[in-house]
């Protein structure tokens, strides 16, 4: 399993529908306590697979949901996909449903794990800070390191 260390820094990102209100998360209205938070890393946050560093940026946004204050998932990054080597994923036809985030999309590591990388294509207007932004399983890598190299 990958170990994740994060650094919190920035100024937080409140979800925040679009202005033509086109596509909202129907999560919120039906669970009013849950959170979701994104925010610029503001540190320089990497992925290594096999000993090759598959992404590497200092763009990373920090995502981080919360249920009545309890953690629901450890941080999550998510990375711009001009800062990962996209020629080493390998779409699949795997989706997901959130219904805070909306559809996800994934995609399978060369010669690696199957739906390792996960990313919201068409997120709801709450979530556009992730939109096309791609994210990583830590148990399906070597490390997410996350430093302020």
């Amino acid at each position: 399993m990958a170990q994740i260390k994060p650094i919190a820094e920035g100024m937080p990102i409140e979800p925040q529908p679009s202005p033509s209100g086109s596509n909202p998360a129907p999560g919120y209205a039906k669970y009013p306590d849950h959170r979701i938070a994104t925010k610029p890393a503001g540190v320089r946050v990497r992925v290594l697979f096999k000993g090759e560093v598959i992404a590497d940026t200092r763009n990373a946004i920090q995502f981080e949901e919360t249920v009545e204050g309890s953690t629901v998932a450890p941080i999550v990054y998510y990375f711009p996909r001009k800062d990962v080597k996209m020629e080493r994923l390998a779409r699949t036809s795997h989706q997901t449903y959130c219904p805070f985030k909306g559809q996800a999309s994934y995609y399978s590591l060369e010669n690696g794990p199957e739906n390792a990388v996960w990313s919201y294509e068409q997120p709801y207007d709450e979530m556009i800070a992730i939109k096309d932004l791609l994210a990583f399983y830590p148990d399906k890598v070597d490390s997410i390191i996350a430093s302020h190299e």
